[in-house]
């Protein structure tokens, strides 16, 4: 019987690019299941080890209703809420999919006032409860994520962003900031309503150049059931200079569902 903690392993839930998540329970057997993520034995050096320490203490701090719950952590191993719906794109339906998307933006919000930048915002890092009504949509994985404070303008040699979704900024070396949260999730809101992310490309080297400079996609022209004004608030949240972007993510979620409903 396996044992990471406190915790036994009941089962394999998925696997992550350096990680296994297990559906676990306490040993005490006291509190009900929870998702275990454990570092693959190839994956336990120190950048890997630090960056799960780095994932479970950001989740800890930003404590809202729609980021994950983490519980307890170890050496190359940490304890969280166990997630069983999904990620977002198992919705059926618009409105839901727009539902999940206003609590992702008041989440983000929340991460973004304590100075903290999720930097990975795209589908398969927004999970669902089951039912949805239950605890509705959950952003996990913080992994990556930044504190604004730490940056001090310095230049980012290596971009960890996922492609289709990173921001110009990001992509030019610039530190990530609440307005790089933004533009992510603008293009994960174009890929849970239209069925794929703005900007598509063969290569890394095309989407790059895509995201820096090709003009936002003009979607009423394509869906006939999106309107003009979907086309121009899109084109704000995905402005090429964060500065021009919306305030907040919630303002820009809100200007969505109004133009569509």
């Amino acid at each position: 019987m396996d044992t990471f903690g406190d915790y036994v392993i009941d089962g394999v839930v998925g696997h992550g690019g350096s990680a296994t998540v297990y559906r676990a329970h306490h040993a005490s057997g006291l509190s009900g299941p929870v998702a275990l993520k454990v570092l693959d034995g190839h994956h336990r050096d120190a950048v890997h080890m630090a960056r799960l320490t780095r994932e479970f203490e950001f989740a800890e701090r930003a404590s809202h209703p729609h980021v994950v719950t983490v519980y307890d952590h170890g050496e190359g191993w940490l304890s969280m809420q166990l997630i069983t719906g999904g990620t977002v794109t198992s919705l059926p339906g618009r409105a839901l999919r727009l539902a999940a998307l206003a609590q992702i933006a008041d989440a983000l919000d929340h991460v973004h006032a304590l100075g903290i930048v999720h930097c990975d915002v795209k589908p398969s890092n927004i999970l669902v409860s089951e039912p949805f009504s239950a605890g509705g949509a959950i952003l996990v994985d913080f992994g990556i994520a930044r504190a604004v404070a730490e940056d001090g303008g310095h230049r980012i040699t290596h971009v960890e962003a996922s492609l289709p979704y990173a921001a110009p900024e990001v992509l030019h070396g610039h530190p990530p900031e609440a307005a790089s949260d933004e533009y992510a999730l603008a293009c994960t809101a174009v890929e849970l309503l239209t069925g794929s992310p703005p900007f598509q490309a063969n290569t890394s080297m095309a989407l790059v150049n895509a995201h820096l400079n090709s003009p936002v996609p003009k979607y009423s022209r394509r869906v006939d059931w999106l309107p003009r004004a979907f086309d121009s608030i899109l084109a704000k949240a995905m402005a090429k200079s964060p500065d021009l972007r919306y305030q907040s993510c919630s303002e820009f979620i809100s200007l969505i569902t109004h133009a569509i409903g």
